[in-house]
């Protein structure tokens, strides 16, 4: 078996190209980094450090690396004889890769079982996403990418850190990890990766991740913040920080009981999880590199507006939710270019102008008024 995978960061070589190494896949990095591509070129081995609980050292090896931009060519002729294709390179770096995946794609022979291909991304339905851009594409021909290829999205979960300096290709992970699939496309034909789970509904895995993995590590780094703390494993340390993070998980929890009829045991237990999680001493993320991005964050559908807005609708005041939005509208780490523009939205518009532009809310929005109150306060501030 062969898996192409684009994105030779840290999350493609310690987390997918990880699991498809242990899952018996010969590998071929794809990437535009010229150093990092010709140092996994000329090296026939790394290792992933995983720390925490029961931690191990894994190495990873049968792979090679391309530059999917001086050798594309390489890359198409791979992808033309591959069983998958996985990415791991920002969503806004899949309408790139497209044009090289839709070429491989066309230059498959016809009796070929179909690609399999998967974003494995930090967001929703990243592989729908990647398959529009294909679709969009000059000279494609949909029959063709339908007939040769399957197109399933995935939920990904594993905190992978910044790496200290000299690191070299070596990764250092969590050993927590949940790579979760959608069968459906595949119609009883999935891929062999047994340390991922298929599921029949996906939705409910992404909102549960990116409502309490994703809502919890930023509302920790905003708290972490404030307090004047650097580690998100020092901020889960202090009381009041790790108190106010449970308070946000227990309502985004309240929410996804209610909406996906999880089991509530289920899902607190999922929780106490993911606290442990953020507790890991042996993981060196900053609040500030897990805050950056304000403005992404605090947009319509993500992380605290998703589920706020959600609990809102239902009759719920997200208390806990807005303290954290309240926290990440005060963020000023200097180096970041969204916090900065954050502050302008807010010094530049009235309150409820600047609600809206940041949040995307709707003045008749039930959760919009106490938003605009944040904002008020925060101008006053």
């Amino acid at each position: 078996m062969k898996a192409v995978h684009f994105g030779a960061g840290n999350i493609g070589r310690g987390f997918v190209g990880l699991l498809l190494h242990n899952a018996g896949y010969e590998l071929v990095f794809a990437d535009v980094a010229d150093a990092l591509i010709d140092q996994l070129a000329a090296t026939p081995s790394y290792q992933v450090h995983e720390v925490g609980e029961g931690g191990q050292v894994r190495t990873v090896d049968n792979y090679r690396a391309l530059n999917s931009r001086s050798q594309e060519r390489d890359v198409v002729a791979e992808i033309a004889t591959a069983d998958l294709v996985t990415t791991a390179v920002g969503p806004h770096i899949l309408k790139f890769v497209a044009p090289v995946i839709s070429a491989g794609i066309a230059a498959r022979a016809a009796d070929l079982p179909p690609l399999q291909v998967m974003a494995c991304e930090n967001a929703i339905n990243a592989t729908d996403l990647l398959r529009r851009e294909i679709l969009a594409l000059e000279a494609v021909d949909p029959d063709r990418i339908a007939g040769a290829a399957v197109f399933a999205d995935t939920a990904v979960d594993r905190i992978v850190p910044n790496q200290d300096p000299g690191q070299g290709l070596d990764v250092t992970v969590e050993t927590f990890f949940e790579w979760v699939i959608d069968r459906t496309p595949f119609r009883g034909a999935e891929p062999a990766i047994p340390s991922a789970t298929f599921v029949d509904d996906l939705a409910p895995y992404i909102e549960r991740k990116l409502f309490t993995v994703n809502t919890g590590h930023a509302a920790t780094a905003y708290f972490g913040y404030a307090a004047g703390l650097d580690k998100i494993s020092d901020a889960m340390a202090d009381a009041e920080v790790a108190s106010r993070v449970r308070a946000v998980l227990q309502e985004t929890k309240e929410l996804l009981v209610a909406k996906h009829e999880f089991d509530a045991a289920a899902q607190e237990a999922y929780v106490e999880k993911i606290l442990r999680r953020f507790s890991n001493p042996y993981l060196p993320d900053t609040v500030v590199r897990v805050g950056r991005a304000p403005l992404r964050k605090l947009s319509r559908h993500e992380r605290f507006v998703g589920p706020a807005a959600e609990l809102a609708e239902r009759g719920v005041q997200p208390s806990a939710l807005l303290q954290a939005m309240a926290a990440a509208l005060a963020f000023d780490d200097p180096g970041d270019a969204e916090a900065a523009e954050l502050a302008q939205i807010i010094r530049d518009n009235s309150p409820g102008d600047a609600a809206a532009k940041i949040t995307g809310l709707a003045a008749d929005h039930p959760l919009f008024p106490a938003v605009r109150d944040l904002i008020g306060a925060r101008k006053g501030g």
